[in-house]
């Protein structure tokens, strides 16, 4: 399974619930993981408009807007995984009734699951999921 939301919502997390500039070093820290991880989960997450970095000496990192503007949605859509559950590495035999089909069956079942997790994250805002941990 791939652990990239998992990091990305940590660290939105982190930033909303500090409420001040933190550096990948810090927020490694909190993590428990290599800073090279972190860094490149702030890239996708600036490269989306969820996060800013202030340069120099006492840069840092801070969310771009109001954790209240900002929804579980837009973090997972930051770094979704291509598959939510999982490509399938071989190829069916086109010659089985269920070969033949199983990958477009498989595609429609990963869209409306998709759109499932997606509406249901929709529902809530960095800020809420924030409040659960004070």
């Amino acid at each position: 399974m791939n652990g990239r939301f998992p990091i990305a919502i940590h660290i939105m997390t982190l930033l909303s619930y500090t409420q001040e500039q933190l550096s990948s070093d810090y927020i490694a820290g909190s993590l428990n993981v290599n800073p090279v991880l972190v860094r490149k989960a702030l890239r996708d997450l600036m490269a989306k408009g969820l996060v800013v970095s202030k340069e120099g000496k006492n840069g840092g990192y801070l969310l771009s807007r109001s954790a209240a503007t900002i929804f579980l949605s837009e973090v997972y859509r930051s770094v979704k995984p291509e598959a939510i559950l999982g490509a399938s590495r071989n190829i069916p035999n086109p010659d089985c009734p269920v070969g033949r089909q199983i990958t477009g069956q498989l595609e429609q079942l990963y869209q409306d699951i998709e759109r499932q997790l997606e509406a249901q994250l929709a529902n809530q805002s960095l800020a809420e999921f924030c409040n659960r941990f004070k």
